[in-house]
């Protein structure tokens, strides 16, 4: 996994993938993996499940019966998953999905009751780093939305670097209606749908539709129940088809810029697309363009 991003320094990622032209089908039967670590043992997961297909890593929240609300123990294990997915060169895209009727509830409150300041605070610094590693690790991750996505839910819609929703699904920062503002999910949030839209939302606590969500920058496309998985993977295929170096720097040039005044981002950007230039799949790209081939990506 890459370092955290740092405004003042955008280096080249190392590469981790080999290209492939992208493959010519979306159906296929995805493999189940169980994540190797550098320390050699294998991670068995009760809350999530984790497969490929393909290029693209599947993550997949899975404790339909709290409404894939996130408890300590899905925290650990999406952090744990991502970081196993970061390391697998094989895998070029990360869809965020989830089994049962919605997306995500916010966080488990029955772990906060009765508890103290040390472990609250443990578990929103945890949610915080799963929520940072979406944005440090090189991989494009897609939020596949359906049902309800609340709170620490919509934060992580709005923490993806893309989402996709359905039609019927609905988003809210609803915590001021239970004591509870929703701080943390209001930094992902405000930088989704920007300052006046965010507060509304956590003002109010109400539900927005998968329209609103669309219009206001929350989500990239809202389509029929029946078309989300189809969009979702085909528009991970389309990223695939890219360098996988490129994307990396890119996605890395994008959250080190993003928040910089304009004189400052354009030194970045342009230190970046020098530095781009410089390496064997721009050089590539460029002399398939030239020469109208499919280029052939190398990651380096």
């Amino acid at each position: 996994m890459l370092s955290p991003l740092r405004a003042d320094r955008i280096s080249v990622p190392p590469s981790r993938s080999r290209g492939r032209n992208p493959p010519p089908a979306l159906k296929k039967t995805p493999t189940i993996l169980h994540i190797e670590f550098l320390r050699g043992t294998k991670m068995d997961y009760t809350e999530i499940l984790v497969s490929t297909e393909q290029e693209v890593g599947i993550l997949t929240l899975n404790s339909p019966h709290t409404a894939n609300a996130l408890s300590k123990n899905m925290i650990r294990e999406v952090i744990e998953a991502l970081q196993g997915l970061d390391a697998d060169p094989s895998v070029r895209v990360i869809i965020i999905r989830a089994n049962g009727k919605h997306f995500c509830s916010g966080h488990n409150l029955s772990e906060m009751q009765g508890v103290g300041m040390v472990e609250l605070k443990f578990i929103f610094e945890q949610c915080s780093r799963m929520m940072t590693l979406v944005h440090d690790i090189p991989k494009p991750v897609i939020a596949q939305v359906h049902g309800v996505a609340t709170a620490a839910g919509c934060q992580l819609v709005a923490t993806c670097d893309l989402a996709v929703a359905e039609e019927k699904a609905r988003f809210a920062t609803p915590g001021v209606k239970v004591g509870l503002f929703c701080t943390t999910p209001m930094i992902a949030l405000s930088r989704a749908v920007g300052r006046k839209r965010a507060l509304e939302m956590l003002f109010t606590g109400r539900m927005i539709s998968a329209e609103e969500a669309e219009r206001w920058g929350l989500v990239n496309k809202v389509v029929p129940q029946a078309e989300l998985e189809h969009t979702a993977m085909e528009l991970a295929h389309n990223i695939a088809t890219a360098s996988p170096l490129v994307i990396a720097i890119g996605k890395q040039a994008f959250y080190a810029t993003v928040e910089q005044d304009e004189r400052r981002a354009y030194h970045l950007a342009s230190t970046t697309m020098t530095a781009n230039l410089m390496t064997e799949d721009a050089q590539e790209g460029i002399q398939a363009f030239m020469a109208k081939r499919t280029p052939n990506w190398k990651g380096r």
